[in-house]
């Protein structure tokens, strides 16, 4: 793990970050975002507070029961701020799962033939899976609130990403305001990881 002042960044690749690669002197031209989850039918866990019909293991096309609507929430949040928020609901992983990369890159290409943006997030949710030490939740105030992590891929595995420095300055920029609120790393990838 490398220490950037407070920022954790799991790096797994074979890039040596350098001070200068994580300076965060970046600026954001426009308020054009787009969000869109390319595992739009990855759901939660369901309860008895918030049950919903499976269309998988943990998954459903109910979006309001999906890491869509953690998006759609995103979405209204910048709202507030005054930017002009582009927020894709398609389905990208049904009735397939497979190919769901290659839908969801659809989906943005098609979306900046008409608009442009600085930002573009894919939205996920991550799988609890069978670690003991994984906490997929973090205590704010008296309420339990998923934490949030980004993943940055790389050129390191092949595919061309690049913009991926620039995406790296502006995650470590708000993972800085965030760790005031609540640590949580960063974690640079291969591209081929995805």
């Amino acid at each position: 793990m490398f220490k950037h002042g407070k920022v954790k960044i799991y790096n797994q690749t074979d890039y040596t970050l350098t001070e200068d690669m994580l300076n965060t002197d970046i600026s954001i031209d426009n308020k054009n975002i787009i969000l869109f989850s390319t595992h739009s039918c990855e759901s939660y866990t369901a309860s008895e507070k918030y049950p919903y019909t499976p269309t998988g293991t943990f998954r459903t096309t109910d979006l309001n029961f999906t890491v869509t609507r953690v998006a759609t929430e995103l979405d209204n949040y910048l709202k507030q701020y005054n930017y002009n928020v582009i927020h894709s609901t398609d389905y990208h992983d049904y009735p397939a799962y497979n190919g769901s990369y290659t839908r969801s890159l659809q989906t943005v290409e098609n979306l900046l033939k008409t608009t442009s943006a600085d930002i573009i997030m894919d939205v996920h949710r991550d799988a609890i899976g069978s670690r003991s030490d994984y906490a997929p939740t973090v205590k704010i105030g008296d309420d339990e609130a998923a934490q949030i992590m980004f993943v940055i891929g790389t050129n390191n595995g092949g595919l061309w990403h690049p913009n991926w420095n620039q995406n790296l300055k502006f995650a470590i920029k708000i993972q800085e305001k965030a760790e005031e609120m609540y640590p949580r790393p960063i974690q640079t990838n291969n591209a081929n990881n995805f």
